[in-house]
């Protein structure tokens, strides 16, 4: 017996659903595994943007201190 038209597709709709539910199982599994990978690595870029911070305020207090230093050093220099 042959399969009737609307038999056919009804199957063929089925497993349209079907892989679309596939896809969309692994997008959510990539989407988890994603964050979870961001969850861990939070911890650490924190700390690297804490040290880049503290790197950058100590180089500009090292200007800052440099500039005051010459300062000092012209005003002694200079005759009064």
């Amino acid at each position: 017996m042959r399969p009737r038209q609307s038999d056919k597709h009804l199957l063929k709709e089925a497993e349209r659903q079907a892989k679309e539910q596939v896809i969309e199982e692994a997008q959510r599994v990539g989407e988890a595994k994603r964050a979870e990978k961001r969850l861990a690595e939070e911890p650490e870029q924190l700390a690297k943007e804490q040290a880049r911070k503290k790197a950058f305020f100590a180089k500009e207090q090292a200007i800052v201190e440099a500039q005051e230093a010459r300062k000092l050093k012209a005003k002694k220099q200079s005759p009064e």
